[in-house]
C-alpha cells in the first residue's frame, strides 16, 4: 500500500475546509493500493480553521502544521512537503478551485512513469478575461526572459513524486518559486487538462495587483536566468544609438542655421534616458536583494506546532 501526501497552505478558510475534505475523502476510496495523510499548513489564520481541523482530525488523517506568523503560500509549501512521508506528494489550494476529483488521472498518469504531473487549466471560472489576459502575458515574459519553460495557465496544483520532491528540497534557495523548481528539476513530466472551478466560500487571498502575484512574477522571471540584466546593456545600446543620433540632428540645425529645439526635448529625452537608467537599477537592485537575503542564512519559515493525527 502506497502513502499520497496532499499539502495544503491556507490562511483563513474556515468555510472551506471541511467540504474539500470530504470530497477527497470520497475521491480516495475510489483508488486502490493508495492510502492518505493530509497535511494543512496554518499560515497564521485567525478565523476557526485550527479548530475546525482539529475536530477533523478524530475522523481523517490530518496533521496540522502551524505557523509561528503569516510567511506566505511558498515558505508554508516548503514546510508541508518537508513534513511529509509519502511515496508521492500533491499540493492543493483549500478553497476547492482545483477539484479533487482529478487525484485519480494524477496517481494514473504517476503510475506510467511520471515523476511530476502538473494539471492546466483550460478555463478558470469566476476569474475575469482581465486577469485571463494578464496572467498568459506574465508566463509568456517568464519563458521568454528564464531558461525554464512553465506550461501556460499550470498553477501549483500538481503531483510531484518522492524522487523528484528530494531533488526541489535539496535547493537552497532562501526564496525559491517552487512552481518553476518543479519544471527546473527535469524528470519525466506529463499534464492534465481540465476546467478550474469558482472559489467555494470566501475571497481570494491574492488578488491580481497584489504583492503576492507581483512578487512570483519577479521571482519567476530573476530565478532562473540572467537575461534580465542584459536588458541594460540592450537599453543602453538603444539610448546610445539615439543619443548620436540626437547629437547629429542637433549638428545639423546649428550648421543649417535653424531653430534648435528648447527646453521642453531636452526634459522630455532627459526623463527618457532617466526612465532607462532606473529600470536597469531596479533590476541590478532587485538580484543584489536576493543575494543579499541569501546571504543571511535565515530559514525560510518557523513552524510554531505540528498537531499530528497519529
Amino acid at each position: 500500500m502506497k502513502l499520497l501526501s496532499i499539502v495544503f497552505s491556507f490562511r483563513n478558510e474556515e468555510g472551506n475546509i471541511e467540504p474539500l475534505i470530504k470530497r477527497i475523502s470520497t475521491t480516495m476510496e475510489k483508488i486502490e493500493n493508495w492510502k492518505y495523510e493530509l497535511i494543512f499548513v496554518n499560515d497564521d489564520s485567525t478565523d476557526k480553521s485550527e479548530q475546525i481541523l482539529l475536530d477533523l482530525q478524530k475522523s481523517y488523517p490530518i496533521k496540522l502544521i502551524n505557523m509561528s506568523r503569516n510567511f506566505g503560500i511558498d515558505p508554508c509549501v516548503l514546510a508541508g512537503f518537508r513534513n511529509s512521508s509519502g511515496d508521492a506528494i500533491i499540493y492543493l489550494h483549500t478553497d476547492q478551485q482545483d477539484p479533487p476529483e482529478l487525484i485519480p488521472d494524477l496517481i494514473k498518469k504517476h503510475e506510467e512513469g511520471n515523476e511530476i504531473v502538473h494539471t492546466v487549466r483550460t478555463k478558470r471560472k469566476g476569474e475575469g478575461k482581465f486577469r485571463m489576459f494578464l496572467t498568459k502575458i506574465a508566463y509568456s515574459i517568464i519563458n521568454t526572459l528564464s531558461d525554464i519553460n512553465l506550461p501556460v495557465q499550470a498553477g501549483d496544483y500538481k503531483l510531484i513524486s518522492k524522487k523528484a520532491l528530494y531533488e526541489i528540497l535539496k535547493q537552497k534557495e532562501f526564496r525559491p518559486y517552487v512552481r518553476g523548481l518543479s519544471v527546473w528539476v527535469g524528470f519525466k513530466q506529463d499534464f492534465i487538462f481540465y476546467e478550474r472551478e469558482a472559489r467555494g466560500k470566501g475571497e481570494s487571498k491574492m488578488p491580481l495587483l497584489s504583492a503576492g502575484p507581483i512578487t512570483d512574477f519577479i521571482n519567476g522571471v530573476t530565478s532562473y536566468s540572467l537575461k534580465p540584466l542584459y536588458l541594460g546593456i540592450v537599453f543602453g545600446f538603444v539610448s546610445m544609438i539615439i543619443s548620436f543620433l540626437l547629437i547629429i540632428y542637433a549638428l545639423y540645425l546649428k550648421f543649417n542655421s535653424l531653430a534648435i529645439p528648447g527646453s521642453t526635448s531636452i526634459i522630455i529625452t532627459v526623463s527618457f534616458f532617466s526612465g532607462i537608467l532606473l529600470f536597469t537599477l531596479g533590476i541590478i537592485g532587485i538580484y543584489l536583494a536576493r543575494i543579499f537575503e541569501q546571504t543571511k542564512g535565515r530559514e525560510q519559515y518557523v513552524i510554531k506546532e505540528i498537531k499530528d493525527y497519529k
